[in-house]
């Protein structure tokens, strides 16, 4: 193996050559014969889908609107007053015709590390979103989910599923990219149990939930 290769390169070697003469069929039945007992598709009405996503996201301290498509700008222009926030980065791929008039943004191509570690507030949409679980699933973007201290997702209902499985199946197509869970702001907790936010990410979560 040479000295060159990066931690990365080396790994994937590795498991190229563990996987030398394996009965790729073989494995693949094995794998299919593996019990599934748990609840892999929706078993509650659409409403109710969304009504359950909506509470988990209140009971981690997220703050939720429901709005409609046409009502997305004015949504996004409500949030960051009552935040009195004034310096937002963009995710490179969030629609511009979304976005409010009157306040100025920066997309994350034109910001620097410090930039995202000091921004008050960051935007982007998201994949998919799990109502067991309270989730929302970003692809890319991953500085700007972490590093400001606000986060504002939108999401739209129909990217809202029930279980776990049914989003894992939803993110087949982006098997090979970086992907980001989010379930509520940031959060730890010492061995007194004492909450502390922004740890590991945004103190604060704003989800804009767009109704059909």
């Amino acid at each position: 193996m040479p000295e060159s290769w990066t931690a990365r390169e080396q790994i994937l070697s590795r498991i190229r050559s563990a996987n030398t003469g394996v009965n790729i069929a073989a494995r693949e039945t094995e794998y299919a014969a593996i019990e599934r007992a748990y609840q892999q598709a929706a078993s509650m009405s659409r409403e109710t889908i969304l009504r359950t996503f909506a509470e988990r996201l209140h009971e981690y301290d997220a703050h939720v609107v429901e709005t409609t498509s046409a009502e997305i700008a004015n949504a996004i222009a409500e949030i960051l007053k009552r935040n009195n926030q004034k310096s937002t980065v963009i995710a490179e791929t969030f629609p511009a015709q979304l976005l409010p008039e009157g306040f100025a943004w920066l997309h994350e191509s034109q910001t620097t590390t410090l930039d995202r570690s000091t921004i008050e507030g960051a935007i982007s949409a998201c994949e998919a979103a799990i109502a067991h679980t309270g989730t929302i699933i970003i692809k890319g973007a991953r500085e700007i989910t972490l590093l400001p201290d606000r986060y504002l997702c939108v999401v739209y209902e129909d990217q809202v599923v029930e279980t776990v499985p049914e989003a894992i199946a939803a993110l087949e197509k982006y098997a090979a990219e970086s992907l980001t869970f989010i379930s509520g702001p940031s959060a730890t907790a010492d061995i007194e149990m004492t909450r502390i936010r922004g740890v590991h990410g945004p103190r604060f979560l704003d989800v804009v939930l767009v109704r059909n």
